[in-house]
Parts: C-alpha cells; structure tokens; sequence
C-alpha cells in the first residue's frame, strides 16, 4: 500500500487525507523525512562553495519539506485527536526529532558558514529582513549550544534529547488523568443547582463517554465541563471532590505521577542554561524576549499583584458574607461569586449564557476581521478532516484572493488534551512561490446537544476571540522568511495579537449584533448588556490573583538551583506564603499539571507573557477607543501591516511603537482590570 504521507496531496486546499493515513505510516514517513533533511544539511555545512546568504541561510529555510509535513501532521494529531498508537510512536518519535534538531544546531561546518554571514550581514546590500533572518538564525544556533566545545556539545544534546522524551511523558500523564476522570452524577439531589444548560451538557457527556446508567450526567475536567459545575452546584461536597481531582492531576501516586519527572526536566533545563553561561534557567530563558530578564517580568507582576491581593480580599469578605461561610473554600468561590454578583449586579451566568451561543460568536469574530482587514470566510464542506466536529472555512481579502484556510476544532473530548490553542498544518512563507497557511483553532467547549446550539460562557467567549486572534496572526503573515513568518515571535509578544483581538468581543455594537437568544433570537437587552458591562471589573482580584501566583511561582522555580530535594507542594506553599496568597484561591495551575511549564520549553520561566501582552493589548486597543471608531481605518491599516501581517520582521517594540505611535504604559490594563 502507497503511503499517503508520502504523496502530493491533491485534495482541496491540500489538506493532508486524513480518511486515508493511518497510525502506521507515521514512522516510514519520518524515518524518509529525517534521512532526506539530513542529507539536505549535510550538503549546505559541506558545500565547497563560500557560503552566502542564498546558498546557506535560503537553502536551509527551503529544507525539511517534508519533515515539517509529517510533524505538522502527526502533533496536531497527538494534541487533538490522540490514540494509543499514536502515543506510542510519539514516546519513540519525540527524543528522535530532538536529537536531529540538536545536531542541526550543533552541526560545527554549518555554524561556521552562518557565522562567517552574520559577521559580514550589513555589507551584503541586503533587505532588512533578510538581516533580521541572519540575525534570529545566528542566535538559535548559539542558544541552542553551537559554541560550546567537546565534550559540553555532546551533554548538550542529550539532555535535549532526554528532555523531549520528558515533555512527551509529561503530557501524556495529565491527559490520561483528565480523560479517566468522570464525576458520574445519577440522583436528582446530586443535581441540585445545575441550570438546563449544564445537565444538556452533561447527559451529553456521559452519552460520549458511554455511561449507560439511568438518568447519567457526566462532569469531567475540562473547564468547559468542571467550571459550570463549580458555579451553580448546591453540592458543596461534590464541588470539593471536583476540586480535588483538578488539583491533583499529575499528582495522584502511580504511573502518571508527574513528580519525578518535574524535577528532572528542572535539572536538565538548568544543565543546559549552565553549559551557555547562564546563572539559572530563567535568565537563559527570558534573555530573548522583550522583557529581558526574570526580575523586569517579576517587577510588571508585582505592580498588578498588589491591588489585585487586596481587591481579592475585599471579594473574600464579601463571599464569606452572604455565605456564612467561616471556613470559605477554593471550591466555594466560584459558588458564591456568582450568587454575590446576582446580588451586586442582578447578574448570573445562567441569564447571560443563552445569548452566547458558538456558531453566534464566530460570525461575530469572522465580522470583525471583516471589518478590520476587509476579510471574508466562507465555510467548506469538501475538505478531509480528522474528527466530524471540525469546520473548515475559506479565507479571502477584498479583492477574492485566497489568503489560508481556517479550521474549527470547538469540542472537548477525550482523546484532546486540555486547554485552548492554535496550531498550524502548513505555515506561510514566500520563497520561491508563496505558501498560505492552513490554521486550526483548537477548543475544549462542551458541546451542545443533538439539535441544540452549543452555550459558552463570557470566559469561553473570550477564549474563543483569542485563540482566533493567534489565528490571524498565522493567517495575515506576509513575511518572506518561514523563521520569521507568523506567530513565530518573541514569546511576551506572541500574546499581543491574540489578546488585543479579545477586545471587539465586549463592545456593545457587538454584543447588541452577535448576542441572540438561543430560543427566541432577540438580540441581548440593553438592560442585561450594561449589566454585563458594568461588571466587567467583578472578580477582578481574583482572576488575577490566581493567574499572577502561576506565573511568580513559574519564576521562582526556574531561578531555583538546589534541585535534587525538591518538594513540588512545600515550594509552592512557601512562594504563596512570601507573597501573601489570599486564602481560598488556588494556583490557576498547580506544578504537576501545569502544561505551559512542562510539556515543552515555550513558556517555561515565561508564563508571565499574558501580562506582558495585556500591557500591550489595553495600551494598543484604547488607540481605537480614542478615535471613537472600533473599526477606525488608520490604527486598524497599522495594526494589519506592523503586527498581524509583519511576524517578527523587526523587533517587537519596535513593531509596537511603529503602530501605537509610542511606548505602551501599565495605566490602561490597570484600569481595564479595575485595579487602579
């Protein structure tokens, strides 16, 4: 049998077949994939030409054709639609990969011609891109160890390689305690609380899950599915149960402990940062990103930690007010938050969710990329998808001309892992011919049931809004260069993109548009719209409590150097302690599921980037505010050609200044999260 992965796909759009790959043909295609790359490489390092530009830099960006196929392919796979073979071939695929991109990075004739290049850059009559491209290649392959010497080359590497089997083990553990958790609830008293829209979601789930007792609702641990139980539960003991296995994912005794496997990828991280001179992973971390350094990251936090600490104990008091509650626990805040905005707003998440429905939401976010950069998606039906859920949608400009492919993957589901991201099956560039790119959005909603729509929340609204924001970040790129295309920048600036665009979703013109009634379809009334605005600033304290412990806690831990007695729950507790946690609010993650740290190197020691973003997003929305146009054509032209459209270009202060007009300021995101 011929291998799909192996062929021209000629399908619409070039998807990859999906009805015809199977798990099998994963390790043929990589093996060729790998061998072919590697002879790519092998002959740009020992070529006996003088290197240049074009016959090094160019020949390696064009390289890799169909390893970046295959691995497109298969991770996108393994994150939303997973399997035990996949699993298995991605435990022996992931040190593999590292291992060939360690020695790419290490390869010493082909360090050698891109630093003959780099030295001679501003006398080669290039473009600014193309010096920008020099520039970022010379830094990975220094990052990534290509000076280091002998015998700290070859420990180098494996610790690479070691650490990808780490990150791979890692992953798996957390989604195998989230997918064989199911809180099973069968007795109406067990239901108590529960609004329609949360037993619909329910029953469907434990439709999907196959549990087949009479009167069936299933909670699991997707957000999508644990938060509105949170919220509306009259259980107090079964909310803490909930609580309990959310928290201890990763940590429950048995094979998916993930305590062993922290400390290690902890200990190899700062091997590693030592070998290139660093004092501490952190500081090799953060050295190239906008904020520079741990302690300028840990100085924005601490400016938003402070009034956020005391907002939050404000929010405690008035939760253990109406509740009564002396002893008030992080599974009674979602509860009472909700009945203390009913009471402070005439306001609760059951009123609200009808008029957020999903298929009403995307046409409002497709409308504001309309109406921001004139663009236009048509949905497909043609295409080949790897689950039926998926939707696939056509991506023009004003004139027609095909700009990517869109892919919606909204549902939560055993074989996804948690959270919410964007992804990409093809990347754009313009080298020889210009590439468009096909972006999937990935979700984790729980899914409406059959014939009704599917009902999110204001926080799955939001979600929903910023991942489509990463999406266009894939989508608009113009950027020659594939290192330099797309969302391939800065980590404390890729959230720019995605968290400014969350902005058009509360603008009443919006709302008052997109916001109909699930039974009725009226538009959301104006009295229940100032409502919600009104509010926006509710629980503020501790929505960034709970996100700034996470990111001060990720600091602290890649700064530590005395690792071997290592106590994940004690050094989380002393963190919290030395910055005065407010009681009753947990960690957003907790260390032994805590993804963003431990499935790569992305956010490690750099969680703190939605912040740093969110300086910039509340600064860069208000130049629409200030020109009394949400959709004013200028910022919106500037916002398009310097951010969505540029990548990383040019350095992204730089790309902020030449679109705002000047330094972003702290004030805006202190006042949009009614902290100051």
């Amino acid at each position: 049998m011929m291998n799909p992965l192996l062929e021209k796909w000629n399908t619409p759009f070039e998807m990859p077949p999906f009805e015809q790959i199977q798990s099998s043909h994963f390790s043929e295609a990589f093996d060729l994939a790998l061998n072919r790359h590697q002879a790519e490489i092998d002959h740009i390092a020992n070529s006996p030409d003088a290197p240049t530009f074009e016959n090094t830099l160019l020949a390696l960006e064009g390289s890799g054709e169909l390893l970046n196929q295959t691995s497109a392919v298969f991770f996108n796979l393994s994150a939303s639609h997973t399997s035990p073979e996949i699993q298995a071939i991605e435990r022996v695929m992931a040190p593999q990969l590292a291992a060939h991109s360690a020695a790419l990075y290490l390869n010493g004739p082909l360090f050698a011609r891109i630093e003959k290049i780099h030295a001679e850059r501003n006398h080669l009559g290039l473009d600014a891109e193309s010096i920008r491209l020099i520039e970022r290649y010379h830094l990975d392959f220094v990052r990534a160890g290509a000076k280091l010497k002998d015998h700290d080359r070859v420990s180098f590497a494996e610790y690479t390689e070691k650490l990808a089997s780490l990150f791979t083990t890692f992953s798996q553990n957390v989604l195998a305690d989230e997918a064989s958790f199911s809180l099973i609830l069968t007795q109406d008293d067990e239901l108590k609380g529960l609004p329609e829209f949360v037993l619909s979601a329910a029953k469907k789930m434990a439709q999907d899950r196959g549990v087949t007792e009479n009167n069936a609702h299933v909670i699991t641990l997707s957000r999508s599915s644990l938060t509105p139980f949170m919220t509306f539960s009259e259980r107090r003991d079964l909310r803490q149960k909930l609580w309990a296995a959310w928290c201890q994912r990763g940590e429950n005794q048995g094979a998916h402990n993930n305590e062993a496997i922290m400390r290690e990828i902890l200990q190899l991280r700062l091997a590693q940062a030592k070998l290139l001179g660093y004092k501490d992973f952190s500081e090799y971390a953060l050295a190239d990103t906008m904020a520079g350094s741990a302690q300028a990251a840990r100085d924005l936090l601490m400016k938003v930690w402070a009034p956020a600490r005391l907002k939050a104990l404000q929010e405690r008091e008035d939760l253990k007010q109406l509740s009564g509650l002396e002893d008030l626990q992080a599974w009674d805040w979602h509860f009472w938050t909700e009945r203390v905005r009913k009471e402070k707003y005439d306001l609760n998440e059951a009123e609200i969710k009808p008029y957020l429905q999903l298929h009403k939401l995307m046409e409002a976010m497709f409308y504001v990329a309309h109406k921001l950069f004139h663009l236009n998606f048509k949905e497909v039906n043609n295409i080949s998808k790897y689950h039926d859920t998926v939707t696939g949608w056509e991506v023009t400009d004003a004139h027609g001309k095909h700009l990517g492919l869109f892919l919606s993957d909204n549902f939560a589901r055993s074989s996804k892992r948690s959270g919410a991201w964007m992804s990409t099956y093809r990347d754009p560039m313009h080298l020889k011919q210009s590439v468009r790119p096909i972006v999937v959005n990935n979700n984790n909603f729980s899914q409406g049931a059959e014939g009704q729509p599917t009902l999110l929340s204001l926080d799955d609204a939001r979600t929903l809004f910023h991942e489509f924001g990463h999406g266009l970040h894939g989508l608009l790129s113009q950027v020659k260069y594939p290192r330099l295309s797309g969302t391939n920048v800065l980590r404390d600036f890729v959230e720019f993109p995605s968290q400014v665009y969350e902005n058009w979703l509360m603008q009443p013109q919006i709302l008052k548009q997109f916001a109909t009634h699930a039974q009725t379809g009226e538009p959301m009334p104006d009295a229940l719209l100032k409502r919600i605005l009104d509010a926006q600033t509710f629980n503020q304290g501790f929505t960034t409590v709970e996100y700034v412990s996470s990111a001060l806690v990720d600091l602290d831990l890649h700064e530590t150097t005395d690792l071997n007695n290592l106590d994940f729950k004690q050094f989380e507790a002393k963190t919290l302690q030395a910055i005065q946690m407010p009681p009753a609010i947990g960690m957003r993650h907790r260390l032994p599921h805590f993804s963003h740290l431990f499935s790569s190197n992305s956010y490690a020691s750099a969680y703190y980037v939605y912040m740093w973003a969110e300086v910039l997003d509340a600064d860069g929305f208000d130049a629409f505010l200030e020109s009394g146009d949400l959709f004013a054509p200028e910022p919106a032209s500037k916002l398009y050609e310097h951010i969505y459209a540029a990548g990383n270009r040019q350095d992204p202060m730089q790309a902020y200044v030449a679109f705002r007009g000047r330094e972003p300021t702290v004030t805006p995101l202190l006042t949009k999260r009614g902290l100051n």
